[in-house]
């Protein structure tokens, strides 16, 4: 440090500042503002600095009132220095005047750190899974003063500061300490309280300030088009949720009943005025709703903050914020605390895959490529213009592993559904030859990704048991929903993207053309038992020109209608659980749009309100009948009764579970309505017709079997029976004796 000026008045020459470190205070371009403001000892005490721009004439005070030292003013743009009367290190406060102006400050420089050498142990071993406690902003009553902490990992920065509302924005007043084990950047900032704007002034290892940043850990952030994070409470809420939690934790998932009703929270009802319901309006209508209609679980289309409503938030800048729309963090907490009190789950949509480059996001974010691989060949996704996280990272790593456990802890959520597996696993991955770089043995799997998947699955399996951890991964990769130690992914279920193209393929063909592509149905069952899958007719299915569910059926009006409660019904009987977008459950004709309500005009209409009504009772029943769920993801539970008959395009299995009574699912594809048509049977006697979808309940035209069918056995040894079937329809028998 060069020695103080002659210049400095004598009072404070021992005070030791230099006019150079007093220029970078002033200009903002100091790295290590601790070393020279706040308390200092002294040779023959302690002497305070500090730097409050705007200020005439400074005074310094305890915390207790008491006044400790009057300080000299040596540069016009407020920076002061002077002796305190004080016994040790603490915290000071600053009354600062300016003519008949007079306001208070507490010294941020005068605190210790926060952090701790176990914190920066398990940073850097990157094992740390409570960093959503650490990082971000954080209220603390730290050395006796109550304000917020701030901490943000930019480990090639030349400095970083937290600007916001309690500083007018200026970079200068909170320059942030380092942890150069880590690259953690952290501040103590008092008297800061809960609803402020914040956001990082960081500038790069060139000396060159960079766009302000967002808070990766925010849990809280202002609402579009604005992108500033916002400091929060702790999240409090009083959950009553224990039996809930406690079911799911105890059970196999694989054999309860699984029924999702995917929803987009901005778009299932708006308001009368067109805008978006809050969390606690959407609790009032969508709760009951679910309810009602026999879903166990609801998945959000991701909620996480995102700056454009058209990327439904899968574009996410603010992973760990539930996104402003829908109002405050704790209106969420009370929406999913008021789903498990009626045993409703909640699954979220998660993006771990890839994130925007908006400018106030994770993007070069210290001006290096820190979050993203600098490679574009391996940083870049060509398919949404978004940057890849660099999954070889260990801080890349604990950020996204910490993410998935902040949700499923702090807001009890039930599962995560993670978004675009497929994108993670494959090097290649919509690229072109010589646009990917091979991985170390010169093959495509991305192994990093592989070792991040297994990573978090076991992180949230091991700490929350009764969570679902789903994968949307739509080629043949081995083993998704295998455990880890048998070399799998680790999830729970993977969506079964091969039924969901395979059979709306089949059900777009007009009926006369079905007999030649039997195998369209009949081929799932080949790998049904591959992985544990879930049945997805996803929001995917109806955007971007896709049109909707009822509008992909073959024929008329009537016969639209007709398959797809044929479709429905073929599905719920069908091995695998069942997720349904919304708006599908009625049979909305137009495309869904993120920007407007879905039309529930549409159920004053009969054929609409019969197909919300197929819905609930296919829900009500999958739960009710143990053999149409209890060996879901288990080949036991299925057995296949008439596959092969072309011609008619009907088809019969059986579906099982030990101990329970047989249901036999009959499906006629073809609009011939067939009287005494015999089908196989797996026992005699008496079969209930539990649910048909040619019910005029349903809007069908009331074709049946009376409630009952009887089985016989046939002279070959088999059993048969001879049943009404209607046309495009699926019918369901359950044994009686």
């Amino acid at each position: 440090m060069k020695k103080p000026s002659k210049r400095l008045p004598e009072e404070v020459q021992s005070v030791e500042v230099s006019t150079d470190d007093i220029a970078a205070i002033v200009t903002g371009t100091h790295t290590d503002p601790f070393a020279i403001l706040g308390v200092h000892r002294v040779a023959d005490g302690y002497a305070v600095r500090c730097f409050i721009p705007g200020a005439e004439a400074v005074t310094a005070v305890a915390l207790d009132g008491t006044t400790v030292g009057e300080l000299t003013s040596l540069d016009p743009a407020g920076f002061f220095v002077g002796r305190v009367e004080v016994s040790k290190l603490q915290p000071v406060r600053y009354r600062a005047r300016r003519g008949d102006a007079e306001w208070m400050i507490t010294d941020p420089y005068s605190f210790g750190p926060v952090l701790g050498p176990m914190d920066d142990y398990y940073i850097r071993e990157g094992s740390h899974l409570r960093l959503f406690d650490k990082l971000g902003a954080h209220p603390l009553k730290h050395e006796g003063v109550n304000g917020f902490h701030f901490a943000v990992w930019a480990p090639n920065a030349k400095r970083v500061s937290i600007v916001g509302d309690f500083n007018n924005w200026d970079g200068r007043r909170h320059v942030m300490r380092l942890r150069a084990d880590t690259g953690i950047w952290e501040i103590f900032a008092p008297d800061v309280v809960a609803g402020q704007t914040y956001k990082f002034e960081i500038m790069g290892s060139n000396g060159v300030p960079l766009p302000l940043k967002a808070d990766p850990f925010a849990r809280r952030a202002e609402l579009r088009p604005k992108n500033a994070s916002m400091t929060a409470a702790e999240l409090v809420q009083e959950w009553d949720d224990e039996a809930h939690r406690k079911h799911w934790a105890t059970v196999d998932h694989r054999r309860q009943p699984i029924s999702i009703y995917e929803v987009h929270a901005g778009s299932w009802q708006r308001k009368d005025d067109g805008t978006m319901l809050s969390w606690d309006e959407l609790a009032t209508r969508l709760i009951p709703y679910c309810t009602d209609m026999g879903f166990t679980h609801i998945e959000f289309l991701p909620i996480t903050e995102h700056p454009y409503d058209p990327s439904w938030g899968y574009q996410t800048t603010g992973l760990y914020a539930p996104t402003a729309r829908f109002g405050e963090p704790e209106g969420f907490a009370r929406f999913v605390n008021g789903c498990h009190k009626v045993g409703v789950g909640v699954i979220l949509d998660w993006v771990p895959a890839h994130f925007p480059t908006d400018e106030h996001g994770l993007a070069w974010f210290d001006g290096t490529a820190l979050y993203e691989h600098e490679d574009p060949r391996q940083g870049f996704h060509p398919d949404w213009n978004t940057a890849i996280y660099n999954f070889g990272r260990l801080e890349v790593l604990s950020y996204l592993v910490n993410n998935a456990l902040y949700w499923t802890e702090k807001f009890h959520l039930d599962g995560l559904r993670v978004d675009a597996v497929a994108s993670m696993l494959y090097l290649d991955y919509s690229r072109k030859h010589g646009e990917w770089v091979p991985n170390e043995y010169g093959g495509r799997e991305n192994l990093d990704a592989v070792r991040f998947l297994q990573s978090v699955n076991k992180h949230v399996y091991g700490s929350h048991p009764g969570t679902m951890m789903v994968a949307e991964e739509s080629t043949s990769w081995p083993k998704v929903s295998h455990p880890v130690h048998e070399g799998g992914l680790g999830f729970g279920f993977k969506w079964n993207m091969g039924f969901m193209h395979d059979t709306l393929s089949y059900m777009a063909r007009e009926p006369v053309h079905r007999k030649h592509h039997h195998q369209e149905i009949t081929f799932g069952l080949l790998y049904a038992f591959s992985e544990n899958f879930v049945l997805p007719l996803s929001h995917d299915e109806v955007v971007h020109g896709k049109g909707s569910l009822i509008a992909k059926m073959a024929g008329d009006d009537w016969q639209k209608f007709a398959n797809l409660r044929a479709y429905y019904g073929m599905m719920w009987g069908y091995p695998g659980k069942k997720l349904l977008f919304m708006g599908q459950e009625f049979a909305q004709w137009s495309e869904w749009s993120e920007a407007k309500a879905l039309d529930w005009n549409l159920l004053q209409y009969p054929m609409h309100e019969g197909m919300r009504r197929l819905v609930r009772d296919l829900n009500l029943t999958y739960r009710s009948k143990p053999a149409l769920h209890a060996r879901d993801c288990e080949g036991e539970g299925f057995e296949w009764l008439s596959a092969d008959d072309h011609e008619n395009s009907v088809f019969v299995w059986q579906r099982k579970a030990p101990g329970e009574k047989p249901v036999v699912v009959v499906c006629n594809f073809t609009p011939v309505y067939r009287e005494n048509f015999t089908i196989p049977m797996p026992a005699g006697g008496r079969w209930r017709e539990i649910l048909n979808t040619d019910a005029e309940i349903y809007g069908g035209s009331g074709k049946g079997n009376g409630g009952r069918v009887q089985a016989v056995q046939v002279a070959n040894g088999g059993t048969t029976a001879t049943i009404t079937l209607p046309p495009l329809a699926t019918l369901m028998l359950e044994w009686e004796n």
